[in-house]
């Protein structure tokens, strides 16, 4: 404790409130970190398209399903309009 009190004490103020000498990095930590968020985004965004790509072809298909529902359902009417009248 005393150690880091001394060492405190002997920072030069001067030079650290100059902003020509300060140097604001982020670090390696801060890369990574950074890295990761940004990886972290692409594969969320790659996972939504493919995810809305499957809801939309089941949309496609459970329409196409009931156009084909509709006309069966239809072509059994007419047929049974067709027996009632011979």
């Amino acid at each position: 404790m005393k150690t880091l009190m001394l060492w405190l004490l002997e920072t030069d103020t001067e030079k650290a409130t100059d902003p020509a000498n300060t140097f604001y990095s982020p670090g390696t930590i801060g890369f990574i970190l950074t890295f990761f968020v940004a990886g972290s985004a692409v594969l969320i965004i790659f996972d939504m398209v493919r995810r809305v790509r499957r809801v939309r072809y089941r949309a496609e298909i459970q329409e196409k399903l009931d156009a084909e529902r509709a006309a069966a359902e239809l072509a059994a009417k007419a047929s049974a309009k067709r027996i009632k009248a011979d």
